[in-house]
């Protein structure tokens, strides 16, 4: 396995599901020798939809026949398996939880595969939290939960070049599990000023930055990890998302962008340690509202590349799809993709 990349940041509402969908299935049809796991580890499963064919392609009906298959194939599914074994992984087979999405929706790369969202995960936080947190001697009760994951991944370490990871906009445990899994975070913002805030947040969670007191210092994120000699993932990209055609540089929207952009030129010189780039240029990509594209995208489960120009149907309602706005889509996203 070459690379894990996850779409997070604790802040919702900044577009990962949609930016990871896209970013994905064009990451897969560019390098279509590569082997790619999409790994859903939100509750609400919105990549696992989309994978399987959105809103108007029954994605969420062919989720729930997922979901109720023996083992469940879905994340949550592997979890219900560790829970009674937390600290000692039993006897399983991860294929059982791996769904192929082209199989659900053909517009999908053939080199894709899925493990599935699942709102158990929300149901199972406080047990896999407790189990976490739970004092045995000999045994590091949390890492072993956080190391779910990277137990489930090792099993088909020789199979996968490249794993996308979704994550839930929480820092839930189960979002600390793949956290601690990954190589690399690609970190989502807008142009408001509650995501400069996210930003500072997110740093402070995985990176154990700006905490208000040290008493937090001992259960911080990065001070487990650092005491059992885990890696930390690094920060790859910042994406700046749903920029408006109408944002000029003297607009409040690029003001926020500019401060954002101009904090992580700080951090890149206080702390170079926790970015995969040297300079601001290379984190950071713009992506402008996806508008009716997206919309249709969503709605039919489809990549960019599949996305045709013109009125289409969505449900009962027509829309219309026009050229610029979807070359503009695709070119954004390819823009991102290359920085992979």
């Amino acid at each position: 396995m070459e690379i894990k990349y996850a779409f997070w940041n604790n802040k919702g509402g900044t577009g990962k599901t949609s930016l990871a969908f896209q970013t994905i299935t064009l990451y897969a049809e560019k390098h279509p020798t590569k082997r790619v796991l999409a790994i859903d580890i939100c509750p609400q499963a919105n990549l696992s939809e989309l994978m399987l064919g959105g809103l108007d392609n029954k994605g969420s009906d062919k989720l729930l026949r997922l979901h109720g298959q023996l083992p469940r194939c879905s994340l949550g599914g592997y979890f219900q398996l560790r829970l009674p074994s937390p600290y000692a992984p039993p006897v399983f087979d991860a294929h059982d939880f791996i769904t192929k999405p082209k199989t659900y929706n053909t517009e999908i790369a053939p080199n894709i595969d899925l493990v599935c969202g699942d709102p158990l995960l929300e149901l199972q936080a406080n047990a896999v939290n407790t189990l976490a947190n739970n004092n045995i001697p000999g045994t590091n009760a949390w890492i072993a939960v956080i190391d779910w994951l990277k137990t489930f991944l090792d099993q088909v370490n020789d199979e996968y070049d490249t794993v996308f990871m979704d994550c839930n906009p929480s820092f839930s445990l189960y979002t600390q599990i793949a956290l601690a899994t990954t190589d690399r975070i690609v970190l989502p913002v807008m142009a408001d000023d509650s995501s400069r805030r996210a930003i500072q947040n997110a740093f402070s969670l995985i990176f154990g930055l700006k905490l208000p007191s040290e008493i937090y210092a001992s259960y911080a994120f990065d001070t487990k990890l650092k005491e059992a000699r885990r890696p930390l993932p690094k920060v790859h990209l910042i994406v700046k998302n749903r920029i408006t055609q109408y944002m000029g540089p003297a607009s409040a929207y690029d003001a926020v962008l500019s401060a954002i952009q101009r904090e992580i030129q700080n951090l890149l010189r206080t702390n170079p340690e926790i970015f995969s780039f040297t300079t601001a240029e290379e984190g950071f990509v713009d992506v402008m509202d996806f508008q009716t594209t997206g919309v249709i995208a969503f709605a039919k489960g489809l990549p960019f590349s599949k996305v045709k120009v013109g009125k289409q149907s969505i449900g009962s309602h027509r829309v219309q799809v026009k050229r610029e706005y979807l070359d503009n889509s695709k070119r954004n996203i390819e823009q991102l993709v290359n920085k992979l």
